[in-house]
C-alpha cells in the first residue's frame, strides 16, 4: 500500500448523533502531525536536542540542518560572531523552557527554518547579524524563490508591514565645529520642518490625484513637483521607482491612510539624525561618495511607507489566507501566509507592494526637501551652496525580481529582504555609474545615540547572501521590556553626556529606542565585514536626533 497516495476515511459522530465522513490524505496527515510536534502538541524537544540541528559553519556563521522544523526544503544559515551568538541561543533556550510550560514565542532561528520550508525557496534561508523575531519571517531574514518554479511563493511576511522602510544619507560641506555652534537651533529646525510622531500629517500638498501619481511614478513625481534634485534619483535603489507598481491594486483604505502622511517621519525606530563622520576606512570609496574628511556633517533619514504600506500588507495577508486554502499551500506558521508568485493574489500584492515602495521613496524625498530647507534657514545659505547631495538611499523591507547564481547557474529569483539591505558588488549593472568601481553603498543605521555605518557590497555577498547584508543593530529586548526597565531621565542624561541634542514627540519612545534595547551595531557590522558579505567604508556618530 502506497501511504502517500492513500486516504484515511474517518467516521466522526457528534453529540447530536450526526455523522461526518472525513477523508484525509496520508501525506497531509503526516504534515499535520509534524506541525503538531513542532508546536508542542505532540513531541517537544529540549534545548540540547534543538542545538543538535545547529552547527558552526565558520567564525561568523552557523548552519541550521533540515529537520530542525518540519518540511525544510533547504537549509538555514545565520551570521553572528562570538559576541552576538549568545543573544540568538538565549532566545531559543527561553523558547524551549517556556514551550514546555505550554507557552512562549517563536525565536528567530525557528523563523529562519520555517521560511526554509516555503515552496520554491532556493539556496538557503538566511539570517543576518541583526536578526530577531518578527512577523512570519524574522527581521534580518533573506530568502529567494525560483521564478521558474510554478510552486514558488511570495509572502508579505517576508517584506514586512512597513514596506520599503529604508535609509538615505545626505552629505553637507559643513564641519562639526560649525554645526556645534548652532546644534540646538538646527535640531529644533529639523523637528519643526519634518512632521514626526504617530498619526503625524504632512505639509507637502497632496491631492488624491497626486497620490495616485506618486504611487505610480515614485521619485519621478518628486522630481516633477520640485521636491528632489535630478541627481537624487541616480543615487537611489531602483532609481526610486518600482516599474511594476499599479495604484489600482492599492485599496482605498490604504490610500486614505497614506494621503495625509506624505513627507512625515512617523514613530518607532524612525529618525532624522545629524551625524558626523567619525572614521573613514576606505578613503577612495568615501571620496567617491563625497565624504572627504573626519568631522564632516551628514544627515541620515530613516522612514518608510507609513500607514499606506501597513494597510497594503494587511490587505494582502487576508487575501492570501484564502489563496492558500484554495491552492492547498501549507506552512509551518500561519504568519507565513503566501501565494504563488504567478497567482492573481501574488501578482496583485507585488503590484501594490511596488506602489507602496514608490510612496516610501517619495516620502523620504519630501523629508530630504524639508531637511535641506531647515539647514539652509539655520545657516543662512542654500542647499546647493551647502552641497547637500544625496549619497544613497537603500530599502530594508522589499521583495524584488533579481538574477543570481544558484547552484552554479544564473536564475531569476524573487528575493525577499526583511530588515536586510541590498548590497551589490562592484560592476553590477543595477548600481549607479558613480559606484561601479567601489560597490553599492549600504547604509546601516545605529540606535539613538550610537554610531551608524556606510558599508560596500562585495562579490562574496553576491555568492553567499543574494547580495544582501545587515540593516541596523536589531532589537535585543522588546519595547515593553525597555519601557519597564529603563528610566526616561537616565536615557536623556546619557545622550546629553555624549553631546547629543534630541527632540522627541513621544517620551516613551526614548526608553523604547534607547541603545540598551538594541544589539551593538558595531558587532553587527564587524560580523558582516569579517564574513566578507560587505565591507566597512565610513563610520558616523550622531550629534542631533529627531524622533517621533
Amino acid at each position: 500500500l502506497n501511504l502517500a497516495e492513500s486516504s484515511l476515511i474517518a467516521l466522526l459522530v457528534g453529540n447530536t448523533g450526526f455523522c461526518i465522513i472525513v477523508e484525509v490524505r496520508f501525506e497531509a496527515l503526516f504534515l499535520l502531525l509534524d506541525m503538531a510536534a513542532e508546536k508542542g502538541d505532540f513531541v517537544v524537544r529540549t534545548y540540547d536536542e534543538e542545538r543538535k540541528f545547529i552547527h558552526r559553519r565558520d567564525a561568523t556563521s552557523w548552519n541550521i540542518d533540515k529537520g530542525f522544523v518540519p518540511n525544510m526544503r533547504v537549509g538555514g544559515r545565520f551570521y553572528v560572531n562570538s559576541k552576538l551568538e549568545g543573544i540568538v541561543f538565549d532566545e531559543l533556550n527561553f523558547h524551549c523552557s517556556r514551550r514546555q510550560e505550554g507557552g512562549g514565542f517563536l525565536p528567530a532561528v525557528k523563523q529562519i527554518a520555517n521560511v526554509a520550508s516555503l515552496p520554491g525557496i532556493v539556496g538557503a534561508s538566511i539570517g543576518l547579524p541583526d536578526v530577531h523575531a518578527g512577523y512570519g519571517f524574522a527581521i534580518g531574514n533573506v530568502a529567494a524563490f525560483d521564478c521558474a518554479n510554478p510552486e514558488s511563493v511570495v509572502s508579505p511576511g517576508g517584506v514586512g508591514f512597513d514596506i520599503n522602510c529604508g535609509v538615505r544619507l545626505i552629505k553637507t560641506n559643513l564641519n562639526e565645529k560649525q554645526v556645534r555652534e548652532k546644534l540646538e537651533e538646527v535640531t529644533q529646525a529639523l523637528f519643526d520642518h519634518i512632521p514626526v510622531g504617530v498619526g503625524s500629517q504632512g505639509i507637502i500638498p497632496t491631492s488624491a490625484k497626486s497620490l495616485e501619481e506618486a504611487l505610480h511614478m515614485g521619485m519621478d513625481w518628486s522630481l516633477r513637483e520640485g521636491y528632489a534634485w535630478a541627481e537624487d534619483k541616480e543615487h537611489c535603489e531602483e532609481y526610486g521607482r518600482m516599474l511594476q507598481a499599479d495604484p489600482t491594486k492599492v485599496s482605498s483604505r490604504a490610500k486614505k491612510r497614506g494621503l495625509p502622511q506624505l513627507g512625515t517621519l512617523g514613530a518607532g525606530n524612525h529618525y532624522a539624525e545629524i551625524q558626523v563622520v567619525d572614521e573613514i576606512y576606505d578613503k577612495h570609496a568615501a571620496a567617491v561618495m563625497g565624504i572627504e574628511f573626519v568631522g564632516q556633517v551628514c544627515i541620515m533619514i530613516h522612514s518608510g511607507s507609513r500607514g499606506l504600506g501597513h494597510q497594503v500588507a494587511t490587505d494582502a495577508l487576508t487575501r492570501m489566507e484564502r489563496a492558500m486554502e484554495r491552492d492547498q499551500i501549507m506552512t509551518n506558521d500561519k504568519q507565513l501566509a503566501c501565494a504563488r508568485i504567478n497567482s492573481e493574489e501574488g501578482q496583485d500584492y507585488l503590484a501594490a507592494m511596488s506602489a507602496a515602495a514608490n510612496y516610501a521613496w517619495v516620502n523620504r524625498s519630501s523629508m530630504t526637501f524639508l531637511a535641506r530647507q531647515a539647514f539652509a534657514k539655520v545657516f543662512d545659505s542654500t542647499p546647493d551652496d551647502l552641497e547637500m547631495q544625496l549619497i544613497y538611499d537603500v530599502s530594508h523591507n522589499i521583495a524584488k525580481f533579481e538574477q543570481h547564481m544558484v547552484d552554479g547557474k544564473p536564475k531569476e529569483v524573487l528575493v525577499h529582504r526583511k530588515g536586510a539591505t541590498r548590497a551589490f558588488a562592484p560592476h553590477h549593472p543595477l548600481i549607479p555609474v558613480d559606484y561601479q568601481l567601489t560597490g553599492q553603498p549600504v547604509l546601516v543605521g545605529g540606535t539613538m545615540g550610537t554610531c551608524s555605518y556606510v558599508l560596500l557590497g562585495t562579490d562574496k555577498g553576491m555568492e553567499d547572501t543574494f547580495g544582501s547584508t545587515c540593516h541596523g543593530a536589531g532589537r535585543a529586548q522588546s519595547r515593553n521590556k525597555s519601557r519597564n526597565h529603563l528610566d526616561y531621565n537616565d536615557v536623556l542624561q546619557k545622550l546629553k553626556d555624549k553631546g547629543i541634542s534630541i527632540r522627541v514627540a513621544s517620551p516613551k519612545l526614548v526608553m523604547e529606542e534607547a541603545p540598551e534595547a538594541y544589539k551593538d551595531v558595531t558587532q553587527v557590522v564587524d560580523t558582516c565585514h569579517d564574513a566578507g558579505i560587505s565591507r566597512k567604508a565610513v563610520k558616523l556618530r550622531p550629534i542631533g536626533v529627531v524622533k517621533g
